[in-house]
C-alpha cells in the first residue's frame, strides 16, 4: 500500500456533471481529491481487507442473534425499550440488509483494525461505486494507469442485483434530509439502482412522511410500506412517530436490527465475544472496570455519533477532539488507541463495503487530522501489482 501523486483530469468538472456528481466540493471545500491515489496489491485487498470484512460480518450477525435474545444487552446499548419489539420482529423475519461499511485502520503492514461499523446510514457510496470507477477507467484509457490496473469495486452491479433480490418489484419510498447535498446524492443514486432492478420508486424528504392511523403515508396519501431511509435509527425512535404502531407495519432498509450494530457499544460486545481477534481493537463500555486496562491511550467514542463528531483521542495526557456534534448523552465506549497510518501527513481510513452478505468494494477517506470527519477528502484507489 502506498500513496502516490496523481494528475487530476483536466476535464473533471465535465466528467462529474455527466455522471451527476454534484458534491465534489462541499461548502467551498474540496471533497473529491484526485490529485493523489492509494495503490494496493491484490494480495493486500484479498487477504487484509476483503477477507476480514467477510469474517467480521459473520461475527456481527452472531452478535445480533445474541443481543436480540437479551433485554439486558439491548439496554446496555442504550436502545429504548419501546424499540425492542421492532428490532426483534425485524430479526426474526430476517429482514434483509442492503449494505454496510466497515472502517479500518490499515497502512500496508500487520492486520487491518476495525475502528467502527457504519451499519445503518453509511454515506460515500456513490463516490465509492461510481465516481472512482469512472476515474480508474478514464485514467487507463488516457494512459495514466497501466492497462492491468483494477479496483476493489463491484458495488454498482451488486447493488442493482441486491435490490432485485430483496425488492420483489415492490413500490419503494426512499427518504433522507434532502437539505444535505451528500445525503440527497446518495439517495438519488440508490433510487437509480432500484429502478434499474425493476422497482417503482419515489424519493422524498423525511418531513414529507405523515401518519394515517397505524400507517405511514406520503403527501399523496400512499402507504409507505417499504422504505429506504438515510436517517439514523436512534433519530427515528427519538422522533414523535418513533412510538407509533406504524413502525411495526413498514419494512425498512436498513431494518431495525441494524440499530444494534450502529451503536459503538457493539464494538465492546464484539471484543467481549472474540477477545484477541486480529482485526478487532480492545474496547469496553466506559463504565466497565476493564476500561481502565487501556491506560492512558484510548479513543473515547459516543455510543451514537456520526462522522467522527465528539470523538476524543487520548494519548498519555494529550487529547485530540473531533468536531462537536452534540453526541454522547447515552454514554461512551473506550477503544484501544490505533493511530491512523501517516502518508506524508495524510491519514487514510479504508471503508470496506458489504452489499447484502458479500464484500463489494472500498472507499478511502483521508485527512490531516487524526480524526476522520465529514470534512475529510475522498481519494480514489487502484490495484496494481
Amino acid at each position: 500500500m502506498r500513496r502516490e501523486l496523481s494528475a487530476p483530469r483536466p476535464d473533471f468538472e465535465a466528467q462529474a456533471k455527466a455522471i451527476g456528481f454534484h458534491f465534489a466540493s462541499v461548502d467551498g471545500e474540496i471533497y473529491w481529491d484526485e490529485s493523489a491515489r492509494y495503490v494496493f496489491s491484490l494480495r493486500e485487498i484479498e487477504s487484509k481487507l476483503e477477507a476480514p470484512t467477510q469474517e467480521l460480518h459473520g461475527l456481527c450477525l452472531r452478535l445480533v442473534e445474541r443481543v436480540v435474545a437479551s433485554e439486558d444487552l439491548l439496554r446496555r446499548l442504550k436502545i429504548p425499550p419501546f424499540a425492542f419489539e421492532a428490532i426483534r420482529q425485524s430479526w426474526e423475519r430476517r429482514d434483509p440488509s442492503l449494505y454496510g461499511r466497515f472502517d479500518f485502520a490499515y497502512g500496508g503492514e500487520g492486520d487491518a483494525k476495525l475502528l467502527e461499523y457504519n451499519a445503518d446510514t453509511p454515506t460515500s457510496l456513490f463516490e465509492s461505486a461510481v465516481v472512482q470507477w469512472f476515474w480508474v477507467e478514464q485514467m487507463i484509457e488516457r494512459g495514466q494507469l497501466p492497462k492491468g490496473a483494477d479496483q476493489f469495486n463491484s458495488l454498482h452491479e451488486r447493488l442493482i442485483a441486491r435490490w432485485r433480490e430483496i425488492g420483489s418489484r415492490r413500490f419503494l419510498h426512499l427518504s433522507c434530509m434532502t437539505q444535505s447535498i451528500e445525503d440527497a446524492g446518495t439517495v438519488s443514486y440508490l433510487d437509480d439502482c432500484a429502478r434499474q432492478a425493476g422497482l417503482e420508486t419515489l424519493a422524498l424528504d423525511m418531513g414529507d412522511i405523515g401518519l394515517d392511523g397505524s400507517r405511514f403515508v406520503d403527501r399523496k396519501g400512499r402507504n409507505v410500506d417499504y422504505m429506504f431511509k438515510l436517517y439514523p435509527w436512534e433519530w427515528m425512535f427519538a422522533d414523535p412517530f418513533g412510538r407509533s404502531p406504524a413502525m411495526l407495519e413498514t419494512r425498512f432498509v436498513e431494518p431495525p436490527w441494524k440499530m444494534i450494530l450502529s451503536s459503538k457499544g457493539a464494538l465492546a460486545l464484539l471484543w467481549e465475544m472474540a477477545p484477541g481477534h486480529p482485526n478487532l481493537l480492545p474496547c469496553y463500555f466506559e463504565d466497565d472496570p476493564q476500561a481502565s486496562t487501556l491506560g492512558e491511550r484510548y479513543a473515547r467514542k459516543p455510543l451514537f455519533s456520526r462522522e467522527g463528531a465528539d470523538v476524543e483521542l487520548h494519548d498519555a495526557g494529550a487529547v485530540v477532539r473531533g468536531l462537536s456534534g452534540g453526541y454522547g448523552a447515552e454514554g461512551h465506549v473506550r477503544q484501544a488507541l490505533c493511530p491512523l497510518p501517516d502518508f506524508d501527513g495524510r491519514r487514510p481510513v479504508l471503508g470496506c463495503w458489504l452489499v447484502g452478505d458479500e464484500p463489494a468494494g472500498m472507499g478511502v477517506r483521508e485527512d490531516i487530522s487524526p480524526i476522520t470527519s465529514n470534512r475529510s477528502r475522498f481519494v480514489p484507489h487502484v490495484i496494481m501489482e
